[in-house]
């Protein structure tokens, strides 16, 4: 799942790191950031981290993170 970032969104309400804290951390100034690489605003997440990513796509009270629809690989 692609997720990306806005932090001119974020508010600092911590609650993107308290529902995935595998994924979400936070800045000096308290903005969102990817834990594992906070230089960058959009990154695919892992299945098996899936459910927390949404859980704290939809507790964002400011839509700080957004979800990208995939696009189905053509067949042949």
């Amino acid at each position: 799942m692609l997720t990306r970032i806005i932090p001119e969104n974020c508010i600092a309400c911590g609650l993107c790191q308290i529902k995935a804290p595998d994924i979400f951390d936070y800045d000096a100034e308290g903005i969102v950031i990817f834990k594992n690489d906070p230089e960058v605003l959009s990154q695919m997440i892992p299945s098996d981290l899936e459910e927390q990513c949404m859980t704290a796509y939809k507790k964002c009270p400011t839509r700080a993170i957004i979800i990208e629809k995939e696009k189905a690989t053509p067949t042949n």
